[in-house]
């Protein structure tokens, strides 16, 4: 576990609260923020050192063994970070989403052009292998955002591979976990489970998610010692991809009621000038413009020791 003063732990609990708050945002990424905060592989790790025999050392040697070995500080640190947001700034992202979305697109928008920049220039060496396997990525990404949501299902095994999938989807930089949810049609019975307090599915969700976040960080880890730059690759072509999902301006062509929620089936990007909104064209173009700028600001300090 590094050794860290407190103002490290600030920050590191902001760079949580930053990841909480893309959480929110349907198609926007926490693993993108935490790989421009420069804690991504830090993370990766810790989540790795969740296992049998770090807690053995709980048995063997005590408490403080245990958290040393799980470094404790960064991932509680982390936690709630995102927790705070999760909490604090739900009703405010709802608000702008449904008032104000084209501004706030735009600066996630800019936010997430600008994350592709930053993984790239990761890359130390580019090649045949580099280039074929970010165009492939983000031709994947592309595909995941064109999929129309499926119908609901509450079946278990099913509920157990969502959260799974959801998990791995939102610490891979790029699709975030509710929207994979969405696509899944499982979003609306977890909605529903925290609702009516279904402890049967919620339970079911959280081991699914248990087992995919343990499982899926074992192979980033593994990808990111042994093949980095391919990893790194994959990831840009994946946050490049998901572009798509959050281009401000749409047109939508098919909803759908899920319970309480309006869930767009179809919808087409559009340009500004041939959507309704255009008068917002200046506000759109300057949150694009903060959202790019702060990515950049984050990997400076994130550069700092």
């Amino acid at each position: 576990m590094k050794k860290r003063s407190f103002l490290q732990h600030f920050f590191i609990l902001l760079k949580g609260m930053a990841m909480g708050i893309a959480e929110l945002v349907p198609g926007v990424s926490g693993g993108t923020i935490a790989f421009v905060a420069g804690i991504y592989e830090e993370f990766i790790g810790t989540i790795n050192n969740v296992n049998l025999q770090t807690f053995k050392l709980w048995r063997q040697e005590g408490f403080k063994s245990f958290w040393t070995a799980l470094n404790g500080n960064f991932l509680i640190t982390l936690l709630l970070g995102m927790a705070i947001s999760i909490l604090s700034f739900t009703k405010l992202i709802k608000w702008l989403l449904e008032n104000e979305p084209i501004p706030l697109w735009s600066f996630f928008f800019g936010l997430v052009l600008a994350s592709v920049i930053i993984v790239a220039k990761a890359i130390k060496k580019w090649n045949a292998a580099t280039f074929i396997l970010l165009i492939l990525g983000a031709v994947v990404a592309f595909y995941i955002t064109t999929l129309p949501p499926s119908q609901n299902t509450d079946s278990l095994p099913f509920i157990f591979f969502a959260g799974a999938l959801a998990i791995c989807a939102m610490i891979l930089p790029g699709i975030s976990g509710s929207y994979i949810l969405v696509l899944l049609g499982a979003y609306k019975t977890v909605i529903d489970a925290l609702d009516e307090k279904n402890l049967t599915i919620l339970i079911t969700m959280a081991l699914g998610m248990i087992f995919g976040v343990l499982s899926f960080a074992k192979v980033l880890k593994w990808m990111f010692e042994h093949h980095k730059n391919i990893t790194l690759a994959v990831l840009t072509g994946f946050i490049l991809g998901s572009l798509n999902k959050i281009w401000p301006w749409k047109r939508i062509l098919e909803t759908k009621t899920i319970g309480k929620k309006l869930v767009v089936l179809k919808d087409e990007n559009v340009l500004p000038l041939h959507f309704d909104g255009e008068h917002q064209l200046i506000y759109a173009v300057i949150a694009a413009i903060l959202g790019f700028s702060l990515i950049f600001i984050l990997e400076k300090v994130a550069s700092k020791k």
